[in-house]
């Protein structure tokens, strides 16, 4: 049920950047949730093996080029689904932070992470 809630408010936040970005182009509902889907699997398998071989580069930049790594994840997303566009790799940072402000405001609603003392 959990990954089902999480699936939905990856969705959510999809469609949230679409509607507030001039520069990404999600066509309808169905291409949000295929977007949240490649996404959710592009940082599962992917991002880890980038993280990894970037680390000199991401180490030097105190971290930030780990938004370029996301912006990357967008962009490669776009690629591969059709009716999702970014017009650049500009964008593509800019969906991947509010993406990401979305989803933890969503979270936030949702109680986040609850832990159990047993």
């Amino acid at each position: 049920m959990k990954l089902i809630l999480r699936l939905l408010l990856s969705t959510i936040a999809v469609l949230v950047a679409d509607m507030l970005l001039s520069g990404v182009h999600a066509d309808s509902l169905l291409t949000g949730l295929f977007v949240a889907v490649v996404l959710g699997l592009l940082n599962t398998f992917v991002r880890p093996l980038i993280v990894l071989l970037t680390l000199p580069v991401t180490i030097v930049t105190l971290g930030l080029f780990i938004l370029a790594i996301n912006a990357g994840m967008v962009l490669l997303a776009a690629r591969l689904i059709d009716g999702f566009r970014v017009d650049s790799f500009w964008w593509a940072l800019a969906f991947s932070v509010v993406q990401w402000a979305v989803q933890g405001f969503l979270l936030a609603l949702d109680g986040g992470e609850k832990k159990s003392d047993g």
